[in-house]
């Protein structure tokens, strides 16, 4: 269980700090308690729909009778890791989202999080897809209530950050180090456990 708390953990972390540095651009801009509440709703709905739609697709990926060609799908984590290493797409999704926060009231925050959050959902359904599909029924579940505990303290944490630009900009010059090593780590530790590894070197 424990294994299970730590991977789901790891994975929402890898993946959400992008979005760390997204909320601390939108927690800057809205001032009321109304505007963080639609903000914290609005991650919440942007992640339950990627989840979904990676946990229909790890649904059918089960019917494939061979676990170890599953675990061919830890590639794609391990690619994500070297492109998000080698490439610099951060700041242009940033500066989309000032430029819609500037273009939109309150009233349209809700949305506007929740849409920016699944627009820039592609990379998470490349690491939630193969992830969901490696585990049973209850560790999904474990993984589901670690996801809605993260999300919290993620809105939480970027609450508090918004107001210390030092942490940011130390937060912003190590991501991709931290990205790179979870994310290759992720993809390996998919390969092994569906048995990937020891097939292709048995052949």
């Amino acid at each position: 269980m424990l294994q299970s708390i730590f991977s789901a953990i790891a994975v929402y972390i890898s993946t959400s700090i992008d979005y760390l540095f997204i909320l601390l651009i939108i927690f800057s801009q809205s001032h009321t308690r109304k505007g963080m509440r639609h903000i914290i709703w609005g991650q919440y709905l942007g992640t339950s729909v990627l989840v979904a739609v990676s946990l229909f697709a790890a649904y059918v990926l089960n019917f494939i009778p061979q676990d170890w060609i599953i675990g061919l799908l830890g590639l794609i984590p391990i690619y994500l890791g070297i492109r998000v290493a080698v490439g610099g797409e951060e700041e242009e999704e940033e500066e989309e989202v000032v430029e819609k926060l500037e273009s939109g009231g309150t009233s349209r925050l809700f949305w506007t999080v929740a849409l920016i959050t699944i627009a820039s959902g592609g990379d998470n359904l490349g690491i939630y897809i193969p992830y969901f599909a490696s585990l049973s029924v209850s560790e999904i579940l474990i993984a589901l209530v670690v996801f809605v505990i993260s999300i919290a303290i993620l809105c939480f944490i970027s609450y508090k950050l918004a107001k210390i630009s030092f942490v940011s900009e130390t937060l912003e010059k190590y991501e991709r180090i931290i990205v790179l090593i979870v994310f290759i780590g992720l993809g390996i530790f998919i390969l092994v456990e569906n048995g990937t590894i020891q097939t292709l070197l048995g052949l």
